[in-house]
């Protein structure tokens, strides 16, 4: 920019950028190495075990040598959006100006693309910190229609990425968890005015929301755990490209090995390929 012309707003800084004004004040403070590897093996023991709750994970980090009580355990799952799974209500007061939703999958089964989607966010680690995913599956397919990544549980990105989905198409019914995210208002507004049937997992059930869960675990054992991210761009690249592996060359078991873009657009079955990554 030449110093003598006239200067360039801030708002038109940050439009040009693809950010948010704040985002241009927004600079995080860098959490401990310790308070980072705490998180990581608590993200990777949730991976493994998500019935483990705070009571039980403490227990178990505490044999495996981490100085950590179950509070400081409560307050790392809360702020990285896990709980663990347990039968039966939660007694636990919410929040009285958020509206929650019935679970209306049980026994119900997909029967066409965008029959039925489901949406929900996990953590990602970095090698000196953590990012937050978001993403939304349709049931039928598999097929991931939108993601967003952010270092921040900030709402906007988990609205970036639902209205990037409805510029696609919109479902019937869309499930979630009853996160704060997913029991706003902004969120809610965006379904109910395109009459979508709203969904909301039982609390502590994430087995509701089964194909989400599914996806988190294959995203993190075959891309996030086996390697090192430095910085968060480094994420988003590495990241960007398993998607696209998963949704338009990664077989499905369940799908009689076709891919997620292959049984959304109706495809019939490929031929299998030599030399492709293995399902």
């Amino acid at each position: 920019m030449d110093p003598d012309g006239p200067e360039c707003s801030l708002s038109l800084q940050a439009s040009l950028l693809g950010l948010s004004r704040s985002g241009l004040y927004y600079r995080p403070a860098l959490p401990s190495a310790e308070e980072v590897t705490l998180r990581h093996r608590i993200d990777a023991l949730y991976t493994r075990w998500p019935f483990y709750g705070s009571r039980r994970m403490a227990a178990v980090l505490q044999r495996e040598g981490f100085s950590v009580g179950r509070a400081r355990v409560q307050t790392a799952m809360r702020e990285m959006g896990i709980e663990g799974i347990h039968p039966g209500p939660n007694l636990s007061q919410r929040a009285l100006e958020h509206q929650i939703y019935p679970y209306l999958l049980r026994n119900l089964t997909a029967q066409y693309p965008h029959h039925i989607w489901g949406i929900d966010i996990t953590y990602i680690r970095l090698s000196h910190g953590w990012m937050y995913r978001v993403a939304i599956i349709d049931w039928h397919s598999r097929f991931v229609v939108s993601w967003e990544l952010d270092q921040t549980l900030e709402m906007p990105f988990v609205l970036e990425a639902v209205d990037r989905a409805f510029s696609i198409a919109a479902p019937v019914i869309f499930n979630s968890d009853q996160g704060s995210h997913f029991t706003s208002d902004r969120y809610l507004e965006r379904l109910r005015s395109r009459n979508i049937q709203i969904s909301m997992d039982g609390k502590g059930r994430a087995t509701d929301n089964i194909f989400t869960e599914r996806l988190w675990r294959s995203l993190k054992w075959e891309e996030v755990y086996p390697n090192e991210y430095n910085t968060p761009r480094q994420a988003r690249e590495r990241i960007r490209d398993w998607f696209i592996f998963y949704n338009t060359e990664r077989p499905h078991q369940s799908l009689d090995y076709r891919t997620p873009g292959e049984v959304l657009s109706g495809a019939e079955k490929p031929k299998l390929l030599r030399n492709r990554a293995p399902a």
